[in-house]
């Protein structure tokens, strides 16, 4: 199975770059990356970014934190461009389930990136709610549930099999930490995995033998002890 390559990224000049790469099939945005890359005024930087990315989906996220807030900004972000998807995540910052705005955006054919998911239980709430024919990504936070010691991949494995039966809904991969996750996510089946910049350049390099890796390691430390003059 194919597994799409989404870059997550908000900075309006690595858009630029990593929307020429065939490799790159979408982008993903959330306002933490918004701010790291400057945007003051959400909209108009968001309409800045949609003038680069035209054709390739691209997922803006609500940051309001009460459900009529959330459907009226998910209802004015859609209307920016055809390739939007509108992030909403699974619970506001109370934990109460989004599914009034899962549901109310879904019902109105707005594509969506549900994220901050975790287990396999929000994805088969999130599941009970939705439509067969409205477009549905499910963004499952691996790398940040690995940090805390979790295993992430049973849930993927669980989720997958749950959207088995919806032709519209994908489940991505999020919060990746290494390239090796790229790895991981296509051997489990998952539809899209979203991935920083640095790490699309690592696996663009994907097929060094262990040979090649060996021997640039060693050379690597040489060098470095030469830079540095050490002698014992």
């Amino acid at each position: 199975m194919t597994i799409k390559i989404f870059c997550d990224i908000a900075d309006l000049d690595l858009i630029k770059k990593y929307n020429k790469k065939k490799i790159v099939k979408g982008f993903t945005t959330n306002p933490s990356l918004m701010r790291k890359a400057g945007a003051k005024d959400y909209r108009s930087y968001s309409k800045k970014i949609l003038k680069v990315c035209k054709n390739k989906p691209i997922s803006f996220e609500v940051f309001a934190d009460d459900h009529k807030s959330m459907i009226m900004q998910g209802t004015q972000i859609n209307s920016w461009g055809k390739n939007v998807y509108v992030k909403v995540p699974v619970v506001n910052s109370k934990n109460k389930f989004t599914a009034k705005v899962i549901k109310e955006l879904n019902q109105r054919n707005i594509k969506l990136n549900i994220t901050a998911v975790y287990t396999a239980k929000q994805t088969e709430k999130i599941l009970k709610i939705v439509n067969k024919k409205t477009k549905v990504i499910i963004s499952i936070f691996a790398g940040r549930a690995g940090d805390t010691g979790k295993d992430p991949v049973p849930e993927f494995v669980k989720s997958i099999k749950l959207a088995k039966n919806f032709k519209n809904v994908e489940i991505l991969w999020a919060s990746v930490r290494e390239p090796y996750n790229y790895i991981q996510a296509k051997q489990l089946g998952c539809h899209i995995i979203t991935i920083p910049p640095s790490i699309i350049e690592k696996i663009q390099k994907f097929g060094k033998s262990y040979r090649q890796l060996t021997t640039e390691t060693v050379k690597a430390f040489l060098i470095d002890s030469k830079k540095s003059n050490f002698k014992i």
